[in-house]
């Protein structure tokens, strides 16, 4: 911010000059030189002192690392290289030069690097992928050389056997050669960084590891993929129910919970959240408990720090009594249809502002699925169309409300495009030109209108007093939904 400063007022400063007829064009000249050799020299000046890269004796072990089992246990396994080289060399047993973690944003690659150095006991350098290419040519190349290097004097320096090299945002670094067809500098900096993958010998000093994180891994170059360099490849997904539970038990340790709390609960109601998104629930949930003045965190927080993580804070949105009855009809039809085919699948319904939402029904599957048939597909569809067409069965129109369900709906019809589960059987889809997507979509879409409309038109006097109710309650949790479907029917 202050060089942007000096620089406005040296350019306003010449400006005036040039008007009031001053010859500046040699001193701007000799500045602009005096410019960039200074920032060149600094720049070299960072490589020498490896300004970017963090070295850290980290604390993270594997214990401390839950929901992760299959990708802790394959990632000990290739680090045993590096504890028993010796008992590798007698059989024969070529050392592990790289191991890439991919997966999501959040799932832990970044803490499973930490861990790694601490159950090794290596030296460990961090760094981001971004951090190595810069406007110079060549300083990219001379950053990956530098890395290396300081690794093998930390490894001397602290008495280690081995390091750890922590690259982070890999597709950054070693995306495919070509891609930045105007920036070089890209393609010279990961040549450098395969030469020295490929330099790394244990008779030619301390053995170095070198491990990489990304979630995009189908952007990576495919000669940094082949074995000799990332031999192995740790896929870090989203936890299931069992790893949710773990992870919830770790970040709750410090954090005193009610009797009342059964994390299973939380763990069931968070399918797709990350570790990052679990840690966060837990925080919100204390903050929660703060606000109320309360010593304990209940149950009540934490399902209310679900609802934050997913959706946003509540807003102090006032929508006026019209719309709120809009939003009461369209949001009745999203959770009525979805007891009909799906029973106990709502978690919960409201007509609260949150985030972007003027109201919202939250679901939890009975079980984590990983597949899915035509007919779960066809239910998802149902249940998006159904808030829009319950505002047309009760107020006649339709409103700008059903935005968001229309794009998922479109998503889930993709899907099914995509799977075989359309009229035209199994087809490329790609190759289907706008006309014929269209059309496959429209008879979709149509046939699943008419029978969410024939099920709520079946079901109108419930979805009424469904409405009436949610209009004075505006919170309803899924299990008094559905005793008051229960009573009503």
């Amino acid at each position: 911010m202050k060089l942007d400063i000096i620089i406005g007022f040296v350019v306003g400063v010449f400006a005036f000059l040039m008007v009031l007829g001053y010859n500046v064009f040699p001193i701007g000249l000799l500045l602009v030189a005096a410019y960039l050799v200074w920032t060149l020299v600094l720049s070299r000046q960072i490589l020498k002192n490896g300004n970017g890269v963090s070295i850290a004796t980290t604390a993270i072990d594997f214990e401390d690392i839950g929901g992760q089992s299959v990708a802790k246990k394959e990632l000990q396994e290739a680090l045993d290289f590096l504890l028993h080289s010796d008992r590798m060399k007698a059989l024969g047993i070529r050392p592990l030069k790289g191991i890439l973690l991919s997966g999501p944003t959040g799932t832990g690659k970044t803490l499973l690097a930490k861990a790694a150095a601490r159950y090794t006991d290596s030296a460990f350098l961090s760094v981001s992928g971004s951090e190595f290419v810069e406007m110079y040519a060549g300083v990219g190349a001379e950053r990956v050389r530098g890395l290396f290097r300081r690794a093998r004097e930390m490894v001397r320096k602290e008495k280690k056997t081995s390091a750890i090299i922590f690259i982070d945002e890999m597709d950054i670094l070693g995306a495919k050669r070509g891609s930045n067809v105007s920036h070089h500098e890209y393609d010279q900096t990961l040549n450098q960084l395969l030469v020295e993958m490929d330099g790394l010998k244990a008779e030619q000093g301390p053995p170095i590891l070198v491990m990489g994180a990304t979630n995009r891994p189908e952007a990576l170059d495919v000669a940094l993929l082949r074995p000799g360099r990332f031999d192995r490849q740790v896929k870090v997904d989203l936890p299931d129910k069992e790893g949710r539970v773990a992870i919830l038990k770790i970040h709750t340790k410090n954090k005193p919970l009610a009797q009342e709390v059964i994390l299973e609960d939380i763990a069931h109601e968070t399918f797709g959240f990350s570790g990052a998104h679990l840690e966060s629930l837990t925080n919100e949930a204390a903050i929660l408990a703060l606000r109320d003045e309360v010593s304990e965190i209940t149950a009540h927080h934490l399902h209310e720090a679900v609802e934050k993580v997913m959706l946003g804070e509540k807003l102090d949105r006032k929508p006026t009594a019209e719309e709120l009855r809009r939003v009461a009809i369209h949001e009745s039809g999203h959770a009525l249809l979805a007891e009909m085919v799906r029973p106990n699948s709502v978690s919960q319904v409201s007509i609260r502002s949150r985030g972007n939402a003027l109201g919202y029904v939250r679901h939890y599957p009975k079980d984590d699925l990983y597949l899915y048939t035509q007919a779960m597909l066809e239910e998802q569809i149902m249940v998006a169309l159904a808030g829009a067409l319950a505002e047309e069965e009760i107020l006649g129109t339709r409103s700008t409300g059903a935005a968001g369900d229309y794009e998922q709906a479109l998503n889930l019809v993709e899907r099914m495009l995509i799977s075989g589960m359309s009229s035209l059987g199994v087809t490329d889809v790609s190759r289907l030109n706008a006309e014929q997507r269209q059309s496959v979509t429209k008879d979709i879409l149509a046939e699943l209108e008419e029978r969410t409309k024939t099920i709520l038109l079946k079901n109108k006097p419930l979805l009424i007093k469904i409405t009436e109710i949610l209009g004075e309650e505006e919170t309803l949790s899924g299990d008094n939904l559905r005793m008051y479907l229960l009573n009503v029917a």
